[in-house]
């Protein structure tokens, strides 16, 4: 027979697996016909956009495009700086262990390195290293049971947890519009790059919605038509509303922000502007903390009880927090000498992170790409180096096993040249870190009662504890109860018995009664 129980709905939100792959790209690129043959390529970059993901049977599949720029030197009479851009598209099914449709994935793909390769004056060919990071994760709806409701003298041992109870999921696009203008003076030739990144994301949640709110930081490099290289730079708020039921201010939200498409052209309204249009997508998954009492044992004196237990992982203790990096390096560039810096692409690379001591260690390097003028035939030269990163974070709460995703920002850059080679550098890395654990919860799903009932005898036996011995398992292996061994023993705590101790143990003996036909 059934065991009449109440029961509370939670939906458990676990980690399936983690995957990390290099995945390479490439494509060949064909110089239009009004543009000059290349000599040599200076320098490539890119942007990576997502235009689709899906989890399949044991597979996952991510569809997107590589937006690359190539800026390169003309093969002709005026030997001058000239660019190139174009889109790669790719597929990549990628085999994941332990995932089906039903689950979620969380991407994050970025470009490692990219590469040209000259196959004649009219001809590149590309070719981008991009790292996947993944994650799979499984929402599944658990019943806890809470109460057993007819049986008086029913023994539970609980435990009191605190898990990542799912409110919901969803995702919005929006897009991120402006006009880029250029100085008065300048006529457009030719766009060389765009950089684009995600910064200061921020959210709020609202009745049954979450607003996402960040800013797109742009920079785009272009050629003017008397071969000055400039630059200029623009923050696009971008801002979305996901729909998600039954929330409010107290849950956690954790919102990604992704590039779908992005377009970049001279504007054909307005002279000396470039118009800029970024597809971007909102996912956020939602949860609320909650505080859980788990039934991990039970038993009745006067009943044989049969019950179903099975284990399961959740996600708990999740939270955020942040912290700034300011690194202040003088670095020796003897040549670029005196001359302008173009630009600096700022890479944060992690290749190392440990937790110790309520501490979060990070360990990695900043890759710098400069471009600066030169003394050259292209007047244009690159420069790569690299500038150590060791960084230190107190989280209080943190422990070894933990689960931590980071995610850093470049908020602020700055170079000075000056005139001996030397250059001041100023970065300021914001670290985001999201941490959770990982909890081993045990569920007891069904519990029924046999259809004979047990007719009571008293007795007392003297027991002496064994290793390892608890009073439940004692109370449980002997029918009694904890609180009567405790008050016949005169025994305090009851989390404090020793080895060789003399128990008096109330017992209750049974005979069974036959069920009639």
């Amino acid at each position: 027979m059934q065991v009449d129980v109440t029961k509370e709905n939670v939906i458990l939100n676990k980690i399936v697996g983690k995957k990390n792959e290099t995945i390479i790209v490439e494509g060949d690129m064909i110089v239009p016909d009004i543009k000059p043959d290349i000599l040599n390529t200076i320098n490539t970059t890119g942007n990576v956009c997502i235009y689709k993901k899906e989890v399949l049977e044991g597979k996952v599949r991510i569809d997107g495009e590589v937006n690359v720029y190539v800026i390169y030197l003309a093969d002709n009479n005026e030997v001058a700086t000239r660019s190139l851009n174009t889109n790669i598209d790719f597929t990549q099914v990628l085999d994941f262990e332990g995932c089906n449709p039903e689950m979620s994935l969380d991407e994050n793909v970025t470009i490692k390195s990219i590469e040209c390769k000259i196959l004649n004056g009219r001809k590149i060919n590309v070719k981008a290293t991009l790292q996947f990071d993944m994650k799979i994760y499984s929402n599944e709806n658990v019943d806890i049971i809470k109460q057993i409701n007819n049986i008086n003298d029913i023994q539970m041992l609980e435990t009191e947890l605190n898990v990542n109870s799912l409110v919901g999921e969803g995702s919005t696009k929006t897009y991120a519009k402006d006009t880029l203008a250029i100085d008065n003076i300048d006529n457009l030739a030719e766009i060389l790059k765009v950089d684009l990144s995600i910064i200061n994301k921020d959210i709020k949640i609202s009745y049954n919605k979450v607003l996402g709110k960040a800013d797109i930081s742009v920079k785009m490099m272009y050629l003017t038509e008397d071969n000055k290289i400039k630059l200029v730079q623009s923050k696009i708020p971008v801002m979305g509303f996901v729909d998600i039921e039954n929330i409010d201010d107290t849950n956690i939200c954790d919102m990604k922000y992704k590039l779908k498409n992005v377009l970049v052209k001279p504007n054909s309204v307005e002279e000396h502007s470039v118009y800029i249009e970024i597809e971007v997508e909102l996912y956020c998954r939602v949860y609320e903390n909650k505080d859980i009492k788990l039934i991990q044992d039970l038993y009745s004196p006067s009943e044989n009880l049969n019950f179903n237990q099975r284990c399961v992982n959740t996600m708990s203790n999740k939270y955020e927090t942040k912290n700034m990096c300011n690194i202040r390096e003088k670095i020796m560039l003897p040549d670029i000498g005196g001359n302008e810096i173009y630009d600096v692409a700022v890479k944060p690379i992690i290749q190392n992170t440990e937790i110790t001591n309520s501490q979060v260690i990070y360990e990695g390097e900043i890759e710098l790409n400069f471009i600066y003028a030169s003394n050259n035939t292209a007047g244009i030269d690159v420069k790569q180096m690299s500038l150590p990163l060791n960084f230190n974070i107190d989280v209080g709460n943190i422990k070894t096993g933990m689960n931590i995703d980071t995610d850093i920002e470049v908020i602020n850059q700055d170079f000075i040249v000056g005139t001996d080679g030397n250059v001041d550098s100023k970065i300021d890395l914001e670290f985001n870190l999201k941490i959770s654990n990982t909890t081993q919860v045990n569920i007891i799903e069904e519990v029924n009662i046999d259809e004979t009932r047990d007719k009571q005898i008293y007795s007392m036996v003297i027991y002496f504890v064994k290793p390892d011995d608890t009073l439940w398992k004692i109370a449980k292996k002997f029918r009694s109860t904890v609180s009567d061994i405790a008050r016949v023993n005169n025994i305090e705590d009851e989390n404090k018995i020793y080895v060789g101790q003399q128990l008096f143990i109330p017992k209750y003996m049974y005979t069974k009664n036959e069920i009639s036909a």
